[in-house]
Parts: C-alpha cells; sequence; structure tokens
C-alpha cells in the first residue's frame, strides 16, 4: 500500500491552499490530491469571483481580523489578483443606511467562468512542477483513521496527515467522514433564497461596484452578483436517500466574452434551526425536493410583475413579445414561488427587494425574474481542537464544506493554516 505524507481530498481553493504552503514549506513531503472530478473544483471553477476584505468569506467563529490580515497577502501573492476600482461607494450608503442596510466596501477581483479555468491550469503546472501528484476522477468512498488510510474507487493509501477539502458539494460525504473519525459537529444553519435575474440598467450600481455585498434586516444578503455575460445555471444535487434536486445559481464570463447585458445575483436568507436541533441540510433537501415536486423536476421561475399581483407566471409570458428579456436559464417552470418557499424566508427576501429597488432603482421592474430554489450547503461547524482547524489526530478539515470558509479566498486561507498545523 502506497503512503504519502499527506493526502489532501478535495482539489478546490482550500486544496490548493494546503498543496502550495505544504511544498513551499517542506519539498520533500510526499503529496497526494485527489479529487472525484474530472477538473478542479470549487469557485474557481465556476465564475472566479474573489474577495479580499475581512470578514467576507471568514466565518467570525473561525477567524479573527488579525489572523485574516495575516494570511490574506499569501492568498494574494499566488493568486495574483488585479483588484476592480469600486466607484460612487457614497451615494450607495447614504441611500441604504437610511433603510438600515449595510454596503460592504470590499476588494474584488473577477475572472469569469473562462478565466477561472486559465487560472485552475497556470496552478495545476505549479502543482506539478512541485511534484505534488494530482489524482482525479478518484473518488474516496471511505477514511479508517485507525489505519491511518483512505479507500478509493481505485485503492487504498496511507496517510501521515489527512486534509479534508470537499467544498459545498461534498458536504455529505464530510459529514460520513466526521463521524467514521468520531468528530462531534453541528449542521444546524443553511442558506435559502432566490436568484434574480433582470437587465444591467436595472441593476445599474455593477457598472460602479460589479459585486456589491448588501445586508439586510432579518439576516438576508445579496451574493453572488454576475454582469456583462451573465447567465443562471441549475447545478445537480442529491438527497441521502437518493432523491434528485436542483439550486440555481449564477456564473459570469471575462470581458473578453460576447455581452448579454444582463444581470443575476442570489438574495439570501440565513436560516439558524435550534432545539428541538434539526439539520440544516436535511431541511434545505426537503425545501429542493418540495421545489422539484411543484417545478416538475425543474426549478421555479416567477416574473416580479406576476409575484406582485398574487399570481403565477405562465410559461407564455417568458418571451420578448410581453418582457424584453428572456430568461437565461429557460429549463425552468413558470409558477408561483410563494407556493413553495416558507413565508417566514419570502417575506424577508421580498422585503430586502424592495429596499434594494430603493438603493438602485430598477431592479423590481415587472419584467425581472426570481428563480427558486438557490441552496447554499456550507455550515458543518466541526469542534476543532487546535487553531490550524485539526479535528482529530492527524486529520484536518478545510474549505466551504467544513464551515471554516465561504468563498475563494477564505477557503485559500484555511488550507494555509491546516498547512502549518501539519508542519508545526
Amino acid at each position: 500500500m502506497m503512503t504519502y505524507d499527506c493526502i489532501i481530498v478535495g482539489s478546490g481553493p482550500a486544496g490548493l491552499g494546503a498543496a502550495f504552503r505544504l511544498s513551499d514549506l517542506k519539498p520533500d513531503l510526499r503529496i497526494l490530491m485527489i479529487d472525484k472530478e474530472k477538473l478542479c473544483t470549487g469557485g474557481l471553477r465556476h465564475d472566479c469571483k474573489m474577495n479580499f476584505t475581512y470578514p467576507v468569506g471568514f466565518p467570525m467563529d473561525c477567524w479573527t481580523g488579525k489572523q485574516a490580515k495575516h494570511y490574506l497577502p499569501m492568498v494574494i501573492e499566488r493568486l495574483k489578483p488585479e483588484f476592480m476600482q469600486r466607484v460612487d461607494m457614497e451615494t450607495y450608503n447614504k441611500r441604504a443606511e437610511r433603510l438600515g442596510v449595510s454596503l460592504l466596501d470590499i476588494r474584488q477581483s473577477h475572472l469569469g467562468t473562462d478565466g477561472g479555468l486559465e487560472l485552475i491550469r497556470r496552478l495545476m503546472d505549479e502543482l506539478t512542477d512541485r511534484n505534488v501528484e494530482v489524482s482525479l476522477e478518484e473518488k474516496v468512498n471511505d477514511i479508517d483513521p485507525a489505519a491511518r488510510r483512505v479507500i478509493t474507487s481505485r485503492r487504498e493509501i496511507g496517510y501521515r496527515d489527512l486534509i479534508l477539502a470537499p467544498g459545498r458539494g461534498g458536504f455529505r460525504f464530510l459529514q460520513r467522514a466526521m463521524a467514521k473519525a468520531a468528530i462531534p459537529f453541528l449542521d444546524n444553519v443553511v442558506d435559502i433564497g432566490i436568484r434574480v435575474e433582470t437587465r444591467e440598467e436595472r441593476f445599474s450600481i455593477v457598472r460602479d461596484y460589479y459585486d456589491p455585498k448588501f445586508n439586510f434586516p432579518h439576516r438576508v444578503r445579496t451574493f453572488c452578483t454576475n454582469s456583462g455575460a451573465a447567465y443562471v445555471v441549475r447545478e445537480h444535487y442529491e438527497t441521502r436517500d437518493g432523491r434528485k434536486y436542483y439550486s440555481v445559481n449564477g456564473h459570469a464570463y471575462s470581458s473578453s466574452c460576447s455581452r448579454n447585458d444582463m444581470v443575476n445575483f442570489a438574495l439570501l436568507k440565513t436560516v439558524t434551526l435550534t432545539e428541538p436541533l434539526a439539520s440544516g441540510q436535511d431541511f434545505a433537501e426537503m425545501l429542493g425536493c418540495q421545489a422539484m415536486l411543484l417545478g416538475g423536476n425543474k426549478p421555479i421561475m416567477q416574473r416580479v410583475g406576476d409575484f406582485r399581483l398574487g399570481k403565477r407566471s405562465e410559461a407564455k409570458t417568458f418571451n420578448r413579445d410581453l418582457y424584453d428579456f428572456e430568461p437565461t436559464l429557460p429549463d425552468c417552470t413558470a409558477g408561483d414561488i410563494s407556493l413553495a418557499m416558507p413565508a417566514k424566508i419570502l417575506k424577508p427576501i421580498w422585503s430586502a427587494m424592495k429596499m434594494l429597488d430603493t438603493i438602485v432603482p430598477g431592479v423590481m421592474h415587472p419584467g425581472t425574474i426570481m428563480y427558486y430554489p438557490e441552496i447554499k450547503l456550507y455550515a458543518n461547524k466541526p469542534r476543532f481542537i487546535d487553531e490550524y482547524f485539526k479535528a482529530a489526530e492527524n486529520i484536518y478539515l478545510v474549505g466551504d464544506g467544513a464551515g471554516t470558509s465561504r468563498g475563494i479566498t477564505g477557503a485559500w486561507a484555511s488550507g494555509i493554516r491546516a498547512a502549518e498545523g501539519i508542519v508545526n
């Protein structure tokens, strides 16, 4: 059985951050990175939008401002971002403050999905030059902490240290691994919301601030804004008992691609479940499956104009005859979001929409489309035993799936912290 000094499960930003830092500090280490996908996963692959200002992307129960300030320069040095300008922030801030809304001033970089793929290729080439082994399309089926080995779809491999960085998509895998290693954890927080799509002229703030971060009352926030060459997409998920459902998301391509002058962004409400303590994952899956039931196994889309009138949208209204744009994700069911989303989630999101229309007039145009559901599953909360995200003997958990980050830069920084813990 082959044995490595460190096995990293997951090739997203957290796994890459760990691999680069380990090879920086100890070039002679034998490092293996495994991923079940054909290509590096995570935010680098999808839109590649990066935020470099604490606390965005850095959960405050895992990071202090001092820690983030220490690690962010290391992330910047490796990713070499080109920061985007932010214009006229004072005007937007004044409008927001009158409503009790905050607008965060974030240093951002955006490569687009195509630019992210180029970055991935560069990073993978650099890892090869460092003699880090990368095995793609190899699935980790199980871990054996007592024997310090992982069992994959191809083989059994030994390790001295193990870093689990499976990302949001590996939420369930990580839970099984934590159970196997007797790592206590909570899973009681989830983000549920909609993706909004409209013309760029009706959300003109994106010309001044590419991905504006608004925080509204009742724990509602904007997330992952895409503009220019922007499209709404759907992502496939599966429950633990094998039922399939879709969550919507947004992509944008770099400015070198053909523009469509569209904008999409998420409005998410954070839901924290308390006594009786329930699984946020199970709750989110239930809502996802309910949306599939009402949408005929497709996400639901509804025009703002129909929603305001209290009626469902119909397929015939999603054309250029009645409104001036068609949906970029047409494979959805025209329907009634209010029938699928719990009122306690929908009401604060709709309130946030109205506030946003006051700050950036136009977003509530009758033709604006709301897609449902958008679900973010990254709220595992393991109990760590040191500051380096060590959760059990020789096992480290990092990235969005482990709750140590919410985005590319935070995930990369958490991988660096784990690597330093291993070397120390």
